[in-house]
């Protein structure tokens, strides 16, 4: 099995309270998610977040096929970090971590994910040739989609 790494941080004019609060929202995802990966959270879920929560979701494969993820929040040490893990969906291994780090004017934000593909080495042609430019994307829209929430902090 062949592990992963994406790694990515961005720097935003906001508190660390305003970050938690935002972040640790679970419906929040929606606002950060491309619209072409179709995601729908289909669980009820509380309003605080909290070590051993389930979610789950629809959405779209990196190939467009329909698929479930569940994940699990493992670690939470609020208003700073947490984890949330794949259970079920399109990944063999999923590990997300999120930091939220003051700075000065702001905070910046970590996501580090470490992942393994199934299917072997068919798993590692299709990383090279979608999945690793498609999960950039995400990441990318990501934080443009953060920086147009939070301009207005400036």
């Amino acid at each position: 099995m062949k592990l992963y790494r994406l790694k990515r941080s961005q720097h935003l004019p906001i508190s660390l309270e305003t970050a938690w609060d935002f972040f640790s929202n679970p419906d929040n995802l929606q606002h950060i998610t491309p619209v072409w990966l179709d995601f729908k959270i289909t669980n009820r879920i509380p309003a605080k977040m909290h070590t051993g929560m389930i979610i789950t979701y629809r959405l779209k494969t990196l190939l467009g096929l329909p698929t479930t993820w569940i994940t699990e929040i493992t670690h939470v040490d609020e208003p700073v970090f947490f984890v949330d893990e794949m259970r079920l969906g399109p990944y063999l291994f999923w590990h997300h971590q999120h930091r939220f780090i003051e700075k000065i004017g702001g905070i910046e934000v970590q996501d580090t994910v470490y992942y393994a593909l199934k299917y072997g080495w068919l798993g590692q042609i299709l990383h090279n040739m979608v999945i690793r430019t498609k999960l950039n994307d995400i990441f990318d829209y990501r934080q443009t989609a953060l920086k147009a929430i939070f301009e207005s902090c400036l």
